[in-house]
Parts: C-alpha cells; structure tokens; sequence
C-alpha cells in the first residue's frame, strides 16, 4: 500500500491521551501533505472507537474518553486470546494492564512485546511508566488488614500507579492488633484517598475512616472461614459501617477500586478528568 499506510507502534515517554493524539494530529498532517489519501484517514480514525477481532472488540476511544486505555480481563482467556488483544491495545495506547493472568500468558506475550512487568502477587501484566518517580503525584495510600489481602491491595495499587500516582503501602495492620493501624496515623492524615483492602470480617475500612478527613475506599475480600459467604459478610460489613466518608466497591475488585483513587488523586491536583 506504500505511503497509504500507517505505522502501528507504541509511543513511549507520553501518556496515553497524548500518545493517541499525537497519532491523530501525524495522520491529518501526513493528509495534509499528500502522503494519505482520504479514506486511509477514514478508515484509520474509524479504528480509534473499537477494533474488532472477531473474540473481541476492542475499544480504542476509552482512552479519550475516560484518560486511560481498555484494560483486559484475563481470566477465562486463553493466553493467544490476551496476546492479541494486547499488541492491538499498543497501538494506540503507551500503557498497557492485564489483570487476573498468569505467568503462562506473560511469558507468551513477552515473545511479542518489549518491556512488560509481571506481578506475581496480583497476578498482573502490566508496562511500565516511563515516568521519573519524582513526577508521580503524591496522596493515594493501599492498605490491607491482612498478608493474605495483599494480591487484590496490589491489584489496587499497580492500578493506581498505572495512573501515574506514587503509591504508599500499607499492608497487615488490621483490627487484630490495632496498634500496628495506629503507628501510621501520620501516613493516613497526609493521604488525599485511601483505599483499604480487608477480608475475615471486613471492619477495617470504616475503622481508617474514623481517623481521617479523606474518602475511604472499601475493598472486600474473599478471605475469611465458612461464615464469611466468600466476602459477602465483609461487604455487608463495609456497606453497614457508621463512619461516613466510606465508599464500597465489589468483592476482590482492587482493579476498581485503584481506578477510583486515581480519579480522585486527578482531581485533587486540578486535572481534568
């Protein structure tokens, strides 16, 4: 197709609204320049609202519309199923996140894609930020009441950064030994949104709630004995707490819940959201 075509490629050192801008903005100058007809720019622009795979139809204008890219669901997937999808997110889009994979999957896609992170505790691929640290905005704190709790906190907290925030951890210091809370009051009183990841009876989040002035974001967990209903009971807990201040997402969705951080960490800092 010679000049009609367009690279696919990943553009680095940019965030994902600006990488598919940039796209947009090289298109139209390509045009401009006669280097594209008018139905390559059609066609290619129609690519930006979804891109169907036939198993898939991905959504290339959600990271227009809501300032981050589609993120893909693993589970039930099979790892060609992720890989595909994936190199079709790249395109358009510098960031990249997998969640409920395995290493199986990772590995498969590593064949096909430079610079991919595999968290382990979480389950999670993701691409890293090509963000000096100094530059991630301040004010998102995980917290998990226990060390079991962790993979979905991390799940949380990859996410959250994804959205370019400097994620504080804070992990097993729940209502057991309440004291291990209490010794980082002053990490909490300095957070602008906290999210708490508890499961066993699913207290802690309106207990962090009652000591800070910032929304609280409940994450329960499937962590807990027959009575807990595969955290049901903590979600009731956390829907039922007295502390106000308190939202609640669903059971194990620490993908939702770092979503949510991030939009709030936005507008704390002015941006548009």
């Amino acid at each position: 197709m010679g000049n009609n075509t367009f690279s696919e490629r990943n553009v680095t050192n940019v965030t994902s609204v600006t990488n598919i801008t940039n796209i947009i903005s090289e298109l139209l100058d390509k045009y401009k320049e006669g280097k594209l007809d008018k139905d390559s720019v059609i066609s290619k622009i129609s690519e930006f609202y979804f891109e169907d795979l036939g198993f898939a139809k991905v959504d290339h204008h959600r990271v227009l519309r809501r300032g981050f890219p589609e993120v893909i669901y693993g589970k039930n997937k099979t790892p060609e199923q992720v890989v595909k999808i994936a190199k079709k997110i790249l395109k358009y889009s510098s960031i990249l996140l997998i969640t409920r994979t395995d290493k199986q999957t990772y590995q498969l896609l590593c064949e096909e894609v430079d610079n991919l992170k595999f968290n382990e505790e979480a389950n999670l691929i993701y691409t890293p930020l090509d963000i000096p640290e100094e530059k991630l905005k301040e004010g998102i704190t995980v917290v998990s009441a226990g060390t079991s709790d962790i993979p979905v906190a991390e799940e949380a907290a990859v996410t959250s950064y994804l959205m370019e925030n400097k994620v504080r951890k804070i992990y097993d210091v729940g209502v057991a030994g309440i004291h291990r809370l209490l010794s980082y009051k002053d990490e909490l009183l300095n957070s602008n949104v906290i999210v708490v990841v508890a499961g066993m009876e699913g207290a802690l989040p309106g207990v962090v709630a009652s000591l800070v002035r910032c929304p609280v974001i409940g994450v329960p967990t499937s962590v807990g004995y027959g009575a807990s209903f595969g955290g049901l009971s903590q979600l009731l807990t956390m829907l039922n707490t007295c502390s106000p201040g308190v939202a609640v997402v669903n059971i194990d969705n620490g993908f939702g819940a770092g979503y949510l951080a991030g939009i709030v960490n936005r507008i704390v800092y002015g941006e548009k959201v």
